[in-house]
């Protein structure tokens, strides 16, 4: 079977299906490839999903702009109003963040995954100009003209453009020859969710605890926490050998955590992934685009690597319905727009993420006090910290495009 499209996209994960939905939406003959899975089934009741995501105002803007978001169970999305981290040691500095200091309704939504693959899932099936083919790709042709790609099965997709949104271990990034910078942080998420004596009011609160690593804990709906826990690999795998209940007791003793005791929520034994830093060399190359985990990959302590992959959605979109109609839209200018939008919030990401987990996996005593007098003092300055919530939040790049596919 051959297919011809504008537009061919690789991966079939919430990066992958808003991106084929995005440009579907502004006109273009679009092919989603993604491998063979069974229907997301939603969480219901007191089972949460353990993965979760902190969407900032870009990805709340383009979900909603496809219908997507008013597609998800609201019930089961929480949002964060304020956020609360602390330092460690006994000279443990604080840093405080409001909707209201950054001048905006709210900071982020907390999303479980399953609600927004089905919610993305529904959308699909009633998109125009898209095909989506269930398969796997196994060679790449790109030349001056146009791109190809052939999948296990013989299915010939001929395109203007590849997307490369399958991930970490990018087989579009590969066969493009795009290298990598890679760094394994030897430590292990640790998710799991749980209801909590008090509430939270949607306060999402961070604990930076030197060698025990990193704690976050996300508001969800009601008196209920999602906990992301970057431990290092040796104290993650003692923590996921211990019931359920001796992590909840762990939590109760953070300092200054103001939640009471803990109790496990189904499915209560954590799930754990490792963590790495990896940049791709280029976002783009000759008919190729990468955008999500295939072109970044960033510590979660900021809960920003999902939010980085609807901005690229976004910049992609903007650079390839502004583009000069007389070109196509794998063109080598519009693709150098799309990599240009892309490079300084990305590379502040990765800097400040890295950065920040550099800084607080040292347990040298000067290190210490330095890092906790520097949360106290950026604390006391509102034009820095609004600055930086400004940024977290996100900014559009395609808001006026955007707006005008949701009249439609």
């Amino acid at each position: 079977m051959s297919i011809q499209s504008d537009i061919c996209i690789i991966g079939g994960g919430a990066i992958g299906k808003a991106a084929a939905l995005s440009l579907a939406r502004a006109g273009m003959q679009v092919s989603l490839v993604s491998p063979a899975t069974s229907a997301t089934k939603p969480a219901s009741g007191d089972h949460w999903d353990q993965r979760v995501f902190a969407l900032n105002h870009v990805a709340h803007g383009l979900l909603s702009s496809l219908k997507v978001w008013e597609a998800m169970d609201t019930t089961r999305i929480a949002p964060v109003d304020a956020m609360a981290v602390h330092g460690d040691g006994a000279s443990a500095g604080h840093i405080g963040f409001d909707a209201y200091a950054a001048r905006t309704d709210t900071l982020a939504w907390i999303v479980e995954d399953q609600n927004l693959n089905q919610a993305l899932d529904s959308a699909l099936k009633f998109a125009n100009d898209l095909h989506i083919i269930q398969g796997t790709a196994t060679q790449l042709h790109t030349d001056e003209h146009h791109a190809a790609v052939t999948l296990q099965d013989g299915t010939h997709i001929k395109a203007s453009l590849i997307v490369g949104a399958d991930g970490a271990q990018s087989w579009v990034r590969s066969k493009a020859d795009i290298g990598i910078d890679y760094r394994a942080y030897n430590q292990r998420a640790i998710v799991a969710n749980f209801s909590c004596e008090n509430p939270h009011h949607g306060v999402a609160s961070q604990w930076f605890l030197g060698e025990q690593g990193i704690v976050a804990l996300l508001p969800l709906p009601g008196s209920r926490v999602s906990l992301v826990w970057s431990a290092p690999d040796k104290l993650a795998e003692t923590i996921l050998q211990e019931p359920p209940e001796q992590l909840c007791q762990r939590l109760a003793q953070l300092p200054g955590q103001t939640l009471g005791a803990f109790t496990p929520l189904p499915p209560t034994k954590p799930q754990s992934f490792a963590l790495r830093f990896i940049r791709a060399g280029a976002m783009v190359a000759n008919r190729v685009a990468l955008m999500g985990d295939a072109a970044h990959v960033v510590h979660p302590l900021a809960g920003q690597g999902m939010n980085l992959g609807f901005g690229d959605i976004d910049a992609l979109l903007a650079a390839v319905v502004q583009r000069d109609q007389a070109t196509d839209c794998g063109d080598t200018r519009t693709l150098a727009r799309y990599a240009r939008h892309r490079k300084e919030e990305v590379l502040l990401m990765q800097l400040t993420t890295d950065g920040l987990q550099r800084l607080f996996d040292t347990d040298l005593a000067p290190l210490k006090v330095l890092r906790n007098l520097g949360m106290t003092a950026l604390d006391k300055l509102p034009f820095f910290k609004r600055r930086m919530m400004t940024h977290a939040v996100g900014h559009s790049v395609s808001s006026t495009t955007s707006r005008s596919f949701s009249s439609n």
